[in-house]
């Protein structure tokens, strides 16, 4: 019964904050008065702090823009852990639009959303890609394309990566940063995660969203590590398979050392 009051009551606290920070958000896009990442990234702070989860980082963001950062998929508790660090937009898979709440923050935050299975829209997309880029903000791409069990990193596609060589057909720089970025799910009340239990807080496949936000709220606390690692120039004589191979080698790299030291 306390179980349960407590997640009545988490999932009351969500609520309380999130309506005035999407009005929030709407004045912020409407007007331009304040930076349109500030609201969405105090929400996915507040959030990460009723769920449980705390976040540490070894390395930082880069600077320089353009900038397109590359990151392994675990979760949707990825958009928060990353969307707390620093003011970033997403590439988003296209049926998140209709997800409660995070959609609406996917919206507001001016995500790109893609269709994967539909290739034909691939390059279409590439371009939003790239003009989000060649404007300045700062895109984060989960380059395998869909979720893992937290212990492995799946392959990448490369195509999205296209996008940084448009990118410099509308800009005098010269190069686009493209930075590795793991995120490795640790610990669970202290104790360190087995490979069972990591994958059992992945959000795999076609797992319901509503669930799997009741389950994580009734977890205890949750430790988690983000590395982000040396950026890589991408110029315009770059070559998009290479980059997305070197990129998929550093974050399997990163995920296994954060993995090792847990």
């Amino acid at each position: 019964m306390l179980a349960k009051v407590r997640l009545i009551g988490k999932v009351l606290l969500i609520a309380v904050y999130t309506l005035p920070l999407i009005l929030f958000q709407e004045v912020a896009l409407r007007t331009g008065w304040w930076s349109d990442r500030s609201a969405p990234r105090l929400w996915h702070r507040l959030t990460l702090k009723v769920l449980g989860i705390s976040v540490r980082l070894t390395g930082l963001p880069a600077t320089e823009r353009p900038l397109l950062i590359v990151s392994n998929h675990v979760s949707w508790t990825d958009i928060l852990v990353l969307g707390s660090i620093t003011g970033v937009h997403f590439v988003a898979k296209s049926e998140m639009r209709g997800w409660p709440v995070l959609g609406t923050f996917a919206r507001l935050q001016r995500s790109v959303f893609v269709e994967r299975e539909r290739k034909r829209a691939t390059p279409e997309q590439a371009r939003e890609l790239a003009e989000r880029l060649s404007s300045g903000d700062p895109m984060v791409l989960f380059a395998e394309g869909t979720t893992g069990d937290g212990n492995r990193v799946l392959p990448f596609k490369s195509t999205l990566f296209g996008a940084a060589k448009l990118a410099l057909e509308s800009m005098q720089e010269g190069r686009v940063l493209v930075q590795p970025v793991a995120i490795a799910y640790l610990r669970r009340n202290g104790l360190p995660l087995d490979r069972r239990e990591r994958g059992s807080l992945a959000w795999i496949g076609n797992m319901d969203f509503v669930p799997h936000l009741l389950a994580l709220l009734g977890q205890k606390a949750i430790d988690v590590e983000v590395r982000f690692g040396e950026p890589i120039p991408f110029s315009a004589d770059g070559d998009r398979k290479a980059v997305a191979l070197n990129t998929e080698r550093r974050v399997r790299q990163m995920l296994v050392v954060a993995l090792r030291q847990r």
